[in-house]
């Protein structure tokens, strides 16, 4: 029986620019992915992939978009539940999308959002990939929920920081989970108010993360540094390679677990 692999891409903002590098390490490897499952930024990268852009277009549209870019491309004023109404977003993730539907996907994919009403984690695979993404990467108070029927959506990193339970139900046998939640801190730096509240939440969606991940075959513990902060994009070059040399050392895992 041949294995099925599926990958969990975790959240993490511009921390998922490394999900580039795992993809890069995996298709030069000639290994074939066969369920992808995102949250947040894992949503916006897995969805491209699975639409069926290669690894390497993916890195292209990632390091021709500079800061500026990314300002002009997302800034959306609203003033209404978030401070980006969020449309440009989904024209820009529609616009790169190689399809528009879950169901024309090249590799089935998931994406998970959050209920911000119940708290509940939704499951999106149905319909438009654009409106789901960017349900699934709705930052609160960032970007507007997604209102669908009764529930308000946001950002799947509140309920599902890494989808390995959604890539396991959805067939996978092998599950190669890409956590991007690894907490670090500047343990010389005398905390303020800001460092206080900032790695509060960083260590909930560190555990969080954690817990997802406890059922997965191989886990990614992607550190990108204490000052990676979530909107920075920059480094994009670095953030793939750190992505595809984690992948890589855990390559001969993958061929055990594939050959057993």
């Amino acid at each position: 029986m041949n294995k099925k692999i599926g990958l969990a891409l975790g959240s993490g903002g511009a921390r998922g620019l490394a999900h580039i590098g795992v993809l890069k390490f995996l298709e030069e490897n000639n290994i074939k992915i066969d369920y992808i499952a995102g949250t947040s930024m894992g949503a916006i990268i897995g969805g491209l992939y699975a639409s069926g852009l290669s690894a390497n277009e993916i890195e292209k549209i990632a390091l021709e978009t500079d800061m500026l870019d990314i300002f002009k491309t997302l800034f959306d004023p609203s003033l209404k539940r978030g401070f980006m109404a969020g449309n440009k977003m989904t024209a820009f993730i529609q616009e790169n999308l190689k399809v528009e539907n879950f169901e024309d996907c090249k590799i089935p994919f998931s994406c998970i959002a959050t209920d911000i009403k119940t708290g509940e984690r939704v499951l999106l695979n149905k319909g438009n990939i654009a409106e789901a993404i960017r349900a699934s990467s709705s930052l609160p108070l960032i970007f507007k929920p997604v209102e669908v029927d009764k529930s308000m959506l946001t950002d799947g990193g509140l309920s599902e920081p890494v989808p390995v339970k959604t890539v396991s139900d959805m067939g996978a046998d092998i599950v190669i989970a890409v956590n991007l939640d690894t907490h670090t801190f500047e343990e010389e730096k005398k905390p303020g108010w800001y460092d206080i509240a900032y790695n509060s939440i960083n260590i909930i969606r560190h555990h969080l993360a954690l817990l997802a991940c406890e059922k997965a075959d191989i886990t990614l513990n992607i550190d990108l540094g204490v000052k990676d902060y979530w909107y920075k994009f920059d480094d994009t070059d670095q953030k793939i390679t750190v992505g595809k040399k984690s992948m890589e050392k855990e390559f001969k895992k993958l061929l055990q677990l594939l050959s057993n």
